[in-house]
């Protein structure tokens, strides 16, 4: 398992567990939380762990953005590292993918926007 799954109310929340999001392992990252989706369509991706993250590991978030999007949803990172975080930014991906500092204001966020 290369994720932590848990359900908050209507929010699927998943947690990598490594601590790099990079050629690895961001295919089955990928993997295991589009599986966990379901009918979800509200994540929220909480990078707690990660210390790096690559091009594939972006490629990975924003393959899961796509897939909740697609459904309506949205996605949400949080406790995002600096040095991710400033790899996250350098693409833009904080443009189109919002980053909260905790776990809580990420789902709560979605409370607020319904």
């Amino acid at each position: 398992m290369d994720v932590l799954i848990e359900r908050d109310g209507d929010v699927l929340v998943a947690t990598p567990v490594a601590e790099h999001l990079d050629l690895s392992n961001s295919d089955s990252i990928r993997h295991e939380i589009i599986s966990a989706l379901g009918d979800c369509h509200k994540l929220v991706l909480v990078m707690e762990r990660v210390e790096f993250v690559d091009s594939r590991g972006c490629g990975a978030i924003i393959s899961c953005l796509k897939h909740v999007s697609a459904a309506g949803g949205d996605l949400k990172l949080c406790e995002v590292k600096p040095a991710v975080r400033n790899v996250l930014e350098l693409i833009r991906l904080h443009r189109i993918c919002e980053i909260l500092d905790t776990r809580d204001q990420a789902i709560y966020s979605f409370e607020s926007r319904a």
